[in-house]
């Protein structure tokens, strides 16, 4: 092993071997726990209903052992982004933030779905000039139902829920787990009341707003302070959805956002990904990459946006932690990363010195 240019030299740490006496040698512990994440039991807290692998727990002990010790990222940073209900209030509080740009960033709409109890968190919505009012402040609106009044997504309410959501058709439906599950990346897009009826998408779930955005998805990564983004082909226009659902006569479309996502064809994307690289507002998107990298206390994360179409309204749908750089250029990706982890350490040195 050799260092690095800029002196980090990186050492794998095994799971077959004893780690505390291998934690000795190093001054940094990066990580991708939720690759280690065997279930998720969602009617606990997510802190307490996450199962790791055996490895994992014992890294957890040792790293409660040394509170001295860098850990990029510290697992209580990282769990709520393992829960969709908390992305989306994480979200929903950069919609009052205020900087100089044309157009808004906003978090979708969305009504989360219990088994037995629906709750809607509405949100005013601000443009980049508008002052944050009390109105903004979340309103949550719950009602809990006996269970044998309730058949999962068939309650007679629901259509109620989802207006007072601001949610109209097309919608999407995905498992308020984000990952570390078989079937957290199973979601559906739905047209019509009717497919709510025996939606196998697992409770509890977040419904949210289908956005139209021209097909183009912006990916952007946070390595530190520096932010990449890419541009990729993504999920045509509803128009184009509807018309895919009535030919092959499936309702709702249902697919694993891994592997089977339905994608744009050529010449569905109406802004096209030609326009897209001068649609985005890089000012306000950076914006909100630094606000969420405060408010998160995340060394490496990514999220993705995409440009509603007539209003172009931001809308940020995903975030995720440690996603792929493989769209970034080696030669940009690789000494950012350097320079997050050695700051990352450095801060946190300088933190531990101020309290002894």
């Amino acid at each position: 092993m050799y260092p690095t240019h800029s002196g980090l030299l990186f050492v794998p740490l095994s799971f077959e071997l004893p780690l505390a006496p291998q934690l000795k040698q190093v001054d940094v512990i990066l990580h991708k726990a939720t690759d280690e994440i065997i279930s998720i039991d969602p009617s606990l807290d997510f802190t307490e209903g996450i199962l790791f692998s055996k490895g994992m727990n014992e890294l957890k002990r040792n790293i409660e052992d040394m509170p001295d010790c860098c850990v990029i990222d510290p697992l209580n940073n990282i769990y709520p982004l393992l829960d969709r209900y908390k992305i989306q209030q994480i979200l929903c509080k950069l919609d009052g933030f205020n900087i100089n740009a044309p157009c808004k960033l906003r978090a979708p709409n969305f009504l989360k779905v219990l088994l037995f109890e629906w709750t809607i968190l509405a949100w005013g919505r601000l443009g980049s000039g508008d002052k944050l009012k009390s109105s903004t402040a979340p309103i949550e609106y719950p009602h809990r139902l006996c269970p044998h009044e309730v058949d999962k997504y068939d309650h007679p309410s629901l259509m109620d829920q989802l207006s007072e959501a601001k949610l109209s058709f097309p919608m999407i439906v995905k498992p308020q787990v984000a990952c570390g599950v078989a079937d957290a990346h199973n979601m559906a897009l739905i047209f019509k009341t009717e497919d709510f009826k025996n939606l196998c998408v697992p409770l509890p779930a977040i419904v949210q707003e289908y956005v139209d955005h021209g097909s183009s998805l912006f990916k952007f990564y946070v390595l530190g302070e520096r932010v990449f983004h890419t541009i990729k082909k993504s999920m045509p226009n509803a128009d184009h959805l509807s018309s895919l659902s009535e030919t092959s006569g499936s309702f709702p479309i249902l697919f694993n956002s891994l592997k089977s996502l339905p994608v744009s064809q050529q010449g569905q994307t109406s802004a096209g990904l030609k326009d897209s690289k001068r649609s985005v507002d890089l000012e306000l998107v950076n914006h909100a990459a630094k606000c969420l990298r405060k408010s998160l206390g995340l060394t490496i994360f990514g999220f993705d946006v995409v440009i509603q179409e007539c209003s172009r309204d931001h809308v940020i749908v995903d975030l995720n932690y440690l996603p792929s750089f493989k769209e970034i250029p080696d030669s940009d990706a690789i000494p950012a990363f350097w320079d997050a982890i050695r700051n990352s350490y450095e801060s946190r040195r300088a933190t531990v010195a101020r309290f002894t």
